[in-house]
């Protein structure tokens, strides 16, 4: 083994996978690049990492309301440009070429080019830790997506692509409430 700058830790542990989340302030869409993720039990509860730096963080307090989009790895490099650029003064779905899906519950857009899409409500701002818990309340996937690898960020300016599946359900199926 050796040694690691502890400052530098998270970058063993980075959670999964990055997303894009959309949201509507009333006028116009922007979208935002999130590395930081988690799932919250087994429930349709998430929570993401952003704050008053990022031009997106006011139309989720103002609307309580965003789409999560899930991208895959032949998006990687509109993932990273989305994420370098300010929705101030750029509209990142036209620069991107993005298609914006209307949702059907919430105002924010789904994204056409995305694997998959949630539409979520805020249920809690954590200030603390930068922390928005949202609560998915439709959930959809395109099941004719060649392309399903989704992006997880170390951290340090470099992905990990995952993709394969290990089909476990049997050995796991009475460890879990209600099975899998």
């Amino acid at each position: 083994m050796r040694s690691l700058k502890r400052s530098r830790a998270f970058t063993l542990m980075e959670p999964g996978p990055v997303v894009l989340v959309t949201t509507h302030d009333g006028r116009t869409n922007n979208v935002m690049t999130i590395s930081w993720t988690m799932v919250v039990d087994f429930t349709p509860v998430f929570a993401i990492t952003t704050g008053a730096w990022n031009h997106s963080f006011a139309a989720l307090r103002k609307t309580r309301e965003c789409v999560i989009a899930i991208p895959t790895v032949d998006m990687l490099d509109t993932v990273i440009g989305i994420g370098t650029c300010s929705g101030i003064d750029t509209d990142k779905f036209v620069r991107f070429g993005l298609t914006p899906v209307p949702g059907r519950i919430v105002k924010a857009p789904l994204i056409k080019e995305c694997l998959a899409n949630i539409e979520c409500r805020v249920i809690d701002i954590i200030r603390k830790h930068d922390i928005v818990m949202l609560e998915g309340v439709a959930a959809y996937r395109d099941p004719t997506r060649k392309e399903r690898r989704t992006i997880h960020a170390v951290g340090d300016g470099t992905f990990i692509v995952d993709g394969r599946r290990l089909d476990r359900r049997k050995m796991m199926a009475t460890k879990l409430p209600g099975g899998l």
